[in-house]
């Protein structure tokens, strides 16, 4: 069934359509959300999040561009919320943050030595931390370029920010990555 057939489906209430659209897309949701937010069970709740809003608002979807463009408009705006709440709230500290749930999105490899895994563990932990770090308008440009392999046209349409503003803001946020990355040169 292709996509716009699961669309209009939805659109006239069909639960098994949105069922398949939501299988087709939460791991491409819940990987977003986790770019932009470094927290798996952050993720997960924006990816919740997100899905409802789709479900609640698919009849105000135009198809003027296309669904995924509308979904990572979406997660956008939810990771976007969750950022803006967690700056409200940076005085509280949670318990969880004292641990390290990150390895749970490691991709594991049986071929390499328990001391490769170990190096390139440590290096995605800093890449992530340092992504952490950058301003939510680079977070959101890296996330979507660089983890989700958008082009620099479809970025602009989710931001609904000129194509030139993403190239610039892309830039600057890989060169703030690169200094960031650059304390940790041992790792790379």
């Amino acid at each position: 069934m292709t996509e716009n057939d699961l669309i209009q489906k939805c659109k006239k209430g069909s639960r098994e359509a949105f069922n398949i659209l939501f299988s087709r897309y939460q791991s491409q949701v819940i990987n977003t959300a986790y770019g932009m937010l470094s927290d798996k069970e952050d993720a997960c709740d924006a990816a919740q999040e997100v899905f409802i809003r789709v479900y609640k608002n698919i009849d105000s979807f135009k198809e003027q561009s296309s669904f995924t463009t509308w979904l990572y408009r979406i997660t956008v705006n939810v990771c976007s919320d969750i950022l803006r709440k967690r700056q409200r709230n940076s005085d509280i500290i949670s318990i969880n943050s004292f641990t390290d749930d990150n390895k749970d999105f490691d991709i594991p490899d049986e071929s390499p030595t328990v001391e490769e895994n170990m190096e390139l563990s440590e290096r995605q932990a800093a890449v992530r931390k340092a992504i952490s770090e950058l301003k939510e308008e680079y977070r959101t440009v890296i996330t979507l370029c660089d983890v989700e392999g958008m082009s620099y046209e479809n970025i602009a349409e989710v931001l609904n920010i000129p194509h030139g503003t993403v190239k610039s803001r892309i830039n600057r946020a890989r060169n703030a990555l690169k200094k960031k990355l650059m304390k940790k040169r041992e790792l790379f």
